[in-house]
């Protein structure tokens, strides 16, 4: 690296912190009934941490599909930065009220978060906001598109996130919802595995090249029907590898107190299978 570089990855650096602070001031303003310092720090409300690492994840993986991939000069690349960067920044805060609406929609998310700290609704919260972040680093990292595709892929996203919680529970013996609003933070470990897992896989089919939209949804659908038919594979491979001698159903709601360990492993091995899958594509 030269020092005209190092001064370039420099002035990156910087912009890339100050949106990081505009999603932070973003989301304090959507926010504004939340006392943040109060959650964290008097109340110790882990359910709420876990969102809010999940927007910080989540602001961190939409900014950076900004600023990777082949430099126009440091002027244009700017300019990207200060359209693309706070699109993202408003696309990923809306996720928040399609989350409460329609993805966990049977309960009021808020309330399991801040006024009974439901870690299972945290982490799951945490999940789809990651997952959102890596739907928007795919959309923009890629070259060739723009505005518009940033947008389509945005919602053909949060449509997957629906799609997946529709799928899961066909191929769990419970409700997850249910279960979610019990606190029972282990299916919501193995809930927000899943999520991410499929969200990595959609992450690199749309983090291709654009050329066209014909090619780049047959893409986009290919690899999500991988990971949806993947699912019940992998928990089964989980069951009979992963946990031997033990059955995740029995581990994750058929006990006086759900295994979070064995909830842990599911998640491993859905994000896991995820990379492996990215990587041999």
């Amino acid at each position: 690296m030269n020092f005209d570089n190092l001064i370039s990855a420099i002035i990156y650096l910087i912009c890339c912190y100050f949106l990081f602070w505009l999603g932070k001031l973003a989301y304090d303003l959507i926010h504004r009934d939340i006392n943040v310092k109060e959650e964290l720090v008097k109340k110790d409300n882990c359910a709420f941490a876990l969102s809010l690492v999940g927007y910080y994840f989540g602001l961190v993986f939409a900014i950076g599909g900004v600023v990777v991939g082949e430099s126009a000069g440091l002027l244009a690349d700017l300019i990207d930065i200060f359209i693309y960067g706070p699109i993202a920044i408003v696309l990923l805060n809306i996720t928040t009220f399609i989350n409460d609406k329609v993805i966990l929609y049977k309960f009021n998310n808020k309330k399991e978060i801040i006024q009974d700290q439901n870690t299972g609704a945290g982490v799951v919260e945490m999940a789809i906001y990651l997952a959102t972040g890596m739907i928007i680093f795919g959309s923009i990292s890629g070259e060739g598109g723009g505005i518009i595709t940033l947008l389509v892929f945005w919602v053909i996203g949060q449509v997957s996130f629906i799609i997946i919680g529709f799928v899961y529970n066909l191929i769990t013996p419970y409700n997850i919802h249910d279960e979610i609003e019990k606190n029972n933070t282990a299916a919501g470990v193995c809930y927000a595995g899943a999520i991410i897992g499929v969200a990595n896989i959609v992450r690199h089919a749309i983090g291709e090249d654009f050329t066209n939209w014909g090619e780049s949804l047959i893409t986009f659908a290919s690899f999500f029907v991988l990971g949806i038919i993947l699912l019940p594979l992998i928990r089964l491979y989980t069951d009979k590898v992963l946990l031997p001698g033990a059955k995740l159903t029995d581990e994750i709601v058929n006990q006086e107190k759900p295994n979070l360990g064995a909830a842990f492993i599911a998640a491993f091995s859905y994000i896991g299978s995820s990379f492996l899958i990215t990587w041999c594509m």
